[in-house]
C-alpha cells in the first residue's frame, strides 16, 4: 500500500504533500487543452500561405482559363468580353465616379434590410423555438419559405408597395427573416437540458432566461443563421433591385446590371456579377467569418494557433 502511494505523493519531513512531476504535468496539460492550447499566434507568414494565397491563385487560374477561352474565340466578343474588357468597365465608372456610388446604395440596403431581419427573426425564432404549439403551426411555414425563391415575392411586393424602397426592402425580409429564425431555433434545440434546468435553478426566468441562458447557449446555431440570414438578404436585395426600377430608387449594383442588360453590354454585366460576388463574400470576411472563429474559440471548440 505504502509503494502504491508513493507514486501519485511524496511527503517532506514536516511539510505538506506534494504532488509527482507526471500528475503536475497532466493537470497542465488539462488546463492548456481547456484554455484552447495557450495564446501562441500563428505567424504572419504561415497565415499569408495558408489563408490568402491559395485564393489569388484560385483567381488567378479562373482569369487564365477566361481569357484562354476569350483567345479560343467560342463566343463573339459581345456575348464573351475579355478580363480586360470588364476592367475598362470599372475604369469608365471609376472615372465617372460613380463606382462607389453603385456598390454603397446595394450595401446600405443590405445592411438596413439585414438589421431589420434580425430584429424580426430573432423573436420569431424563440417563440418557435420554445412555444410547442407555434412551433407546429409555423415551423413548417418558415421551412417552406425559406425555400421559396425570393423572386418569387417581387411582383406581389410591386403591387403592395408600389417602385419603391418599400418593395425591396419587402422582398429581402421575406427571404432573410426564415433563415435567421430557424437558425436560432436549430441553437436552442441543441441546448442541453441540465444548462436550461441550472437557469431555473438560479432563478432564470423570462426575459432573463432569454438573455443569459437561452441565447449564449445557442450562439453557435444562432451565428449560423445569421450567416445564412445575410446570404439571403444580398441575394433577395439583388433579385428586388434587377426588377424594381424607378429614378427616384438611385441605382444600386441590380439596377445596374439590368441597364447594361438594356444596352446589350455584356461586359458591364460581366463586371457587376463580379462587383455583387465581391461584395457578398467581403462581408462574410470581415464580418461573420472572425465573429464566428471568436465564438467558437471562447467554447474551446477552436484552436487559437488555428
Amino acid at each position: 500500500m505504502a509503494s502504491s502511494e508513493s507514486t501519485t505523493k511524496t511527503a517532506s519531513p514536516g511539510g505538506p504533500v506534494s504532488k509527482q512531476p507526471d500528475l503536475a504535468g497532466l493537470e497542465a496539460g488539462l488546463d492548456a487543452l481547456e484554455t484552447g492550447g495557450g495564446t501562441e499566434r500563428t505567424p504572419v507568414g504561415r497565415v499569408v500561405l495558408t489563408k490568402i494565397v491559395p485564393p489569388l491563385v484560385a483567381v488567378a487560374l479562373v482569369l487564365l482559363v477566361w481569357q484562354l477561352v476569350y483567345w479560343a474565340d467560342v463566343q463573339k466578343d459581345y456575348l464573351l468580353p475579355s478580363p480586360g474588357d470588364v476592367w475598362a468597365e470599372y475604369e469608365e465608372m471609376w472615372t465617372e465616379g460613380t463606382l462607389f456610388e453603385f456598390i454603397w446604395t446595394s450595401i446600405s440596403r443590405g445592411i438596413l434590410g439585414f438589421l431589420i431581419a434580425v430584429g424580426i427573426g430573432t423573436p420569431l425564432g424563440l417563440l418557435v423555438a420554445r412555444v410547442k404549439l407555434v412551433r407546429a403551426a409555423i415551423g413548417p411555414i418558415l421551412t417552406g419559405l425559406q425555400s421559396l425563391p425570393s423572386i418569387a415575392w417581387v411582383p406581389a411586393a410591386i403591387i403592395w408597395f408600389g417602385l419603391n424602397n418599400s418593395a425591396i426592402y419587402a422582398v429581402v425580409l421575406l427571404g432573410a427573416v426564415p433563415s435567421i429564425a430557424n437558425g436560432i431555433v436549430a441553437g436552442v434545440d441543441q441546448i442541453p437540458p441540465l444548462f436550461l434546468r441550472a437557469g431555473r435553478m438560479l432563478g432564470a426566468r423570462g426575459l432573463t432566461s432569454v438573455r443569459h441562458v437561452l441565447l449564449p447557449a445557442a450562439l453557435p446555431g444562432y451565428l449560423a443563421g445569421l450567416k445564412q440570414g445575410w446570404a439571403f438578404s444580398w441575394r433577395s436585395l439583388m433579385a428586388a433591385e434587377l426588377i424594381v426600377q424607378s429614378p427616384s430608387l438611385g441605382t444600386g449594383l441590380g439596377q445596374l446590371m439590368e441597364t447594361y442588360r438594356t444596352l446589350q453590354n455584356m461586359a458591364g454585366v460581366l463586371g457587376t456579377i463580379i462587383l455583387i460576388l465581391i461584395v457578398g463574400v467581403a462581408i462574410d470576411l470581415l464580418f461573420f467569418s472572425p465573429l464566428e472563429r471568436r465564438v467558437l474559440r471562447s467554447r474551446g471548440l477552436l484552436s487559437r494557433v488555428s
